[in-house]
């Protein structure tokens, strides 16, 4: 069921395809035709349908399997319509338009054929309208009215779908409704088999798994081989149910809740991708999430976390009153924000007084607004007078920061996600699109069936690997730490071979850099041949994917977190850089480099100015001219070093230099690495302040708990991986009586710092005012052009796609010397194998948010996958309790055998806290930010029978702390 505010326009616009090294792109053709509906004059564009024509011109003629979303299908036979010169009633849905066309959509001969048409369907449909739950927005019941059906004279007795009995015997035909998907119902008596949810699945999704089984009368939709929805190859996307014309396919919210009033347009709070919704409504209740057809992220297109996973803002587990505590070993008690805001001020009042201005921090959300994280790091900077703020971005995005600014000039991705319908060649680096950032590995599966051509590289085999009418070319299965050998390889292939751009180097980079760098990667120990026994790469596997990239057209790199959580991490993006400016790859659409930011604000906590040495916009602290218009504006003086990153505050924390810590919207406690180093540090500390929606694993070492708000509880803004900055619109009132930037600004008030905005809009433009990026950013401009990608000025006052076109913003761009430097995490006789991490589509980052809806129906516990031969050597079947050891600390998962893995590289996920990932990873970090080394931990994997020592211990800590959050509610009870 489509949106209740949106218009289908019957099929999509028109898109160019060409062959060869010429691309497609969703975009008005360039040429166009003028015709005559019904006697009115239309001009749209070239290869524009007459359906879409027609209904441009507000003109509606009946339709069932066409949607706008989906290309046309010309089955259900119901928009036929009559055009002069043109034999029969031909499908308006399928027919383009011409110069010079006369059509007809109504007269007498149409409205007989489409009642006929129409009859046939109602003849094999129940007619329980009334208790449907598509009942007032059904197109089927919309399009019986608008033909004029007011009989079906084929009546109901014989063969049918309906009903499960027919003359008191079993129908054979009949097919029960499926109710097995936790988020919507599968109801086969009420399909009329139009095909719009195969063609969701195949087109949108990309995941083609469904079918239409049989023939003529059997013909039925099938989900994978004749399974139920949640056992078949369903990824629960959702685009079937928003397909699907008729209540066959529904929201089992819809069912329980009937249809939405109003729907309030607003962005996904998961991954970076940034979907725009439609939240559709009934009062302050969300029926439904509908991904929005104008977003210009997604397109209509979501995944099963936006659509569906927002149960968890409304779950019990939800804290909406503040707490207190004066140790952690203390019952919670409940106090009033007043109290509460009072009590966090005078402990980092004391705090200050006692051991010095710096001891004492914060660390901002990349959950929340940009206009909230923009407050915490203001607040630490002009409230505590120090430069101790840091985000997550530390430990995930911090190299692209760090190595796109280096050799680009800006610490953010070229493109934007559309620009991937224009590659030749996309390669994929340390990156799971259609896991991490579904909905763009959907449009890059569309890309790829179009016939772009697809490079691979990781340890791992991820599905872009081999899946429906996808393969990639090559998959460098690389050994986990040996990125920058690989990237060095491929750029000695292509400077050796003479594939340089030679002309684009020379009028676009800094020549004595590419020079130098040119003369390093040639070097015959940078060969693939050389390198072949370090990546674990054939030499041969190399050479053809260099020359494929250099070669093939236009050449995109996306990456991900395989990429940048590395010791070499800032080393392998300025690899990656230099790889795409030696090959000309730059400053154009369907090319560049292209970080796939991991969560919904990653790239807006660091444009706010979430590091420790820079201000909003990537201003370093000591610069001058930046420092003094901040000072003017927030009226305080600021400091010009840079302040402790995460890793420097548990450092300073266990020797008693850092003692209170405001967060705001993160669990370093289950996300950052060596998770027993961390605790002992919050355990140190005097004051931690958390501000979250539930009491997470960094909670419970907490001793003020600010209770926060969901992305439906406020306005603001998110940027996502493509920078762009999309609007978050409120559409309830925060449950705990304040949004999370009223929380931060009663904490700075009560620091003594004031603040008094009325609304985030003002925020918004405060930001305007003090980051040139942002400039024309308003709030205003948002709402009328949709979204906007920074930078946004004067030059750009419309935003900026893609970047570094004619120049790069540092000018030239500079290539950078990127020697290969191995890993100190070894592997040995005691520790022989490589664990490696990342994500699943179910679930999303430390599961605080996925783990509390129906999610878990697929993905319910970390498991660790290790090789057949692996799993052999130790006696370990599928399914065995393993323990995995590595240097740092030990946790017991589950194991899963797989061919997934390389033999020597096992692989987990980490979004339950009681699996204990973090234990085991390690110290190691990048060497220019501090980010971990997530990817490589050597370990050793044995068969075991009862939990590790760490988990036996978080599970009694857990539990104290589960009972100290009872005993306020049993204090409140009495």
């Amino acid at each position: 069921m489509q949106s209740i505010a949106e218009k289908d326009l019957g099929t999509p616009a028109p898109r160019w395809r060409n062959v060869g090294l010429k691309t497609s792109i969703a975009e008005p053709a360039r040429k166009t035709v003028t015709l005559n509906i019904d006697g009115q004059e239309c001009t749209v564009a070239e290869g524009t349908s007459v359906m879409r024509a027609a209904a441009l011109a507000g003109i509606s003629i009946p339709k069932l399997c066409a949607t706008d979303q989906l290309e046309a299908f010309g089955s259900c036979r119901l928009c036929l319509v009559q055009i002069d010169g043109m034999r029969g009633y031909p499908a308006s849905c399928t027919t383009p338009v011409a110069p010079g066309m006369k059509v007809t959509t109504q007269n007498a001969k149409l409205a007989e054929l489409r009642r006929g048409v129409m009859e046939l369907y109602i003849s094999d449909h129940p007619l329980d309208c009334l208790t449907c739950p598509a009942n007032g927005h059904c197109e089927l019941q919309d399009m019986a009215g608008a033909v004029g059906l007011r009989e079906v004279r084929y009546g109901y007795e014989g063969d049918n779908h309906v009903h499960a009995r027919r003359n008191g015997e079993v129908n054979e035909r009949f097919v029960a409704k499926d109710e097995s998907n936790p988020y919507f119902t599968f109801d086969p008596s009420k399909c009329i088999v139009c095909s719009r949810c195969v063609r969701a699945c195949d087109e949108q999704q990309g995941t083609l798994a469904l079918t239409i089984q049989g023939r003529g009368f059997d013909s039925k939709v099938s989900p994978s081989a004749a399974e139920n929805f949640l056992e078949s190859e369903c990824v629960s996307c959702g685009a079937c149910v928003q397909a699907c014309p008729t209540a066959t396919l529904s929201e089992k919210s819809l069912i329980a809740m009937g249809q939405a009033e109003h729907s309030v347009v607003t962005t996904c709070a998961y991954c970076g991708v940034g979907c725009s919704f439609r939240a559709e409504m009934k009062g302050e209740e969300v029926v439904r999430m509908v991904p929005n057809k104008d977003g210009h992220a997604n397109h209509g297109h979501s995944c099963v976390k936006g659509r569906f996973a927002i149960g968890y803002a409304t779950h019990s587990d939800r804290i909406t009153k503040p707490m207190i505590r004066a140790r952690i070993t203390d019952p919670w008690r409940e106090v009033s924000w007043d109290e509460a805001i009072a009590y966090a001020a005078s402990e980092f009042k004391r705090i200050q007084a006692k051991y010095g201005r710096d001891a004492i921090g914060g660390i901002t959300s990349s959950r929340c607004t940009n206009e909230e994280t923009y407050l915490v790091q203001k607040l630490v900077r002009a409230g505590f007078g120090n430069n101790n703020v840091d985000t997550c971005a530390r430990v995930c995005h911090s190299p692209t920061g760090y190595g796109l600014k280096q050799t680009l000039g800006e610490s953010a991705g070229t493109q934007n996600f559309d620009s991937v319908m224009q590659a030749d060649v996309i390669m994929v680096i340390g990156a799971n699109p259609t896991d991490g950032h579904p909905v763009f590995g959907s449009q890059m599966k569309r890309r790829l069936r179009e016939g772009a051509r697809l490079i691979v590289a990781d340890p791992r085999r991820i599905d872009l690997v081999r899946t429906p009418h996808v393969k990639a070319e090559h998959h460098l299965k690389l050994r986990p730490g040996t990125n920058v050998a690989l990237i060095n390889a491929l750029a000695h292939v292509i400077v050796t071979e003479g594939l340089v751009q030679e002309d684009f180097v020379r009028e676009r980079c800094d020549m004595e850099s590419f020079d130098k760098w040119r003369n390093f990667v040639a070097d015959a120990r940078h060969s693939p041949e050389s390198t072949e026994s370090i990546t674990g790469v054939p030499a041969a596997t190399m050479r053809a994917a260099a020359r494929l990239y250099a070669t093939g057209g236009n050449a995109a790199i996306y990456y991900g977190l395989g990429v940048t959580e590395h010791s070499q991490g800032s080393t392998m993006v300025m690899g990656i850089a230099n790889l795409a400016m030696a090959t000309g790859n730059v400053g154009r659409e369907g090319v560049g480099v292209n970080p796939l930011r991991g969560q919904n604000n990653v790239q807006g906590s660091c444009d706010m100015g979430s590091f420790p040495h820079e201000f909003p916009g990537y201003r370093h602290v000591s610069d001058q001219s930046t420092r003094d218009l901040l000072q003017q504006a927030w009226g305080v003086n600021l400091l010009d070093e840079p302040g402790l990153r995460i890793p420097n505050m548990f450092e300073a924390a266990l020797d008693g230099e850092f003692m209170g810590l405001y967060i705001e919207g993160e669990d370093i406690a289950q996300s950052d690495p060596n998770t027993q180093h961390v605790t002992a540090a919050l355990t140190a500390m005097e004051c931690i302040v958390v501000q979250d929606l539930f009491l997470n694993e960094s909670a419970k070492f907490a001793h003020v708990f600010l209770p926060g708000s969901s992305f439906m509880e406020k306005d603001g803004t998110f940027t996502n991986a493509e920078r762009r900055i999309s609007r978050v619109r409120k559409l309830m009132k925060p449950k705990s009586g304040y949004a999370d930037w009223e929380i931060t600004q009663l904490l700075a008030n009560a620091m003594g710092y004031p603040m008094n905005y009325a609304h985030p809009g003002e925020i918004m433009d405060e930001i305007a005012r003090l980051t040139p990026t942002f400039a024309n950013v308003s709030y205003q401009r948002l709402d009328e052009l949709g979204s906007i990608q920074w930078p946004c000025n004067d030059e750009h006052p419309l935003g900026t796609p893609t970047m570094h076109v004619d120049a790069f913003v540092r000018g030239k761009g500079r290539f950078m010397v990127t020697e290969y430097v191995p890993t100190q995490e070894k592997v040995n006789a005691r520790f022989p194998l490589i664990l490696t991490t990342g994500r699943i589509l179910s679930q999303y980052n430390v599961g605080a948010q996925t783990r509390r809806t129906d999610n878990v129906h697929w993905h319910a516990e970390d498991r660790l996958e290790i090789h057949a031969a692996d799993a052999e050597a130790r006696g370990i079947v599928d399914g065995d309790w393993v323990g995995v050891a590595s240097r740092a600390g030990e946790t017991v998962l589950r194991s899963r055998i797989t061919d997934r893995v390389q033999p020597g590289v096992v692989y987990t996920t980490f979004h339950f806290p009681e699996s204990g990932a973090n234990v085991i990873t390690t110290d190691n970090s990048d060497w220019a930010t501090n980010c971990p080394e997530y990817k490589v931990t050597a370990v050793e994997v044995t068969r075991v029978s009862q939990p590790s020592e760490w988990q036996k211990r978080y599970r009694e800590f857990s539990q104290r702390q589960d009972e100290l959050l009872k005993a306020r509610d049993a204090a409140d009870a009495s």
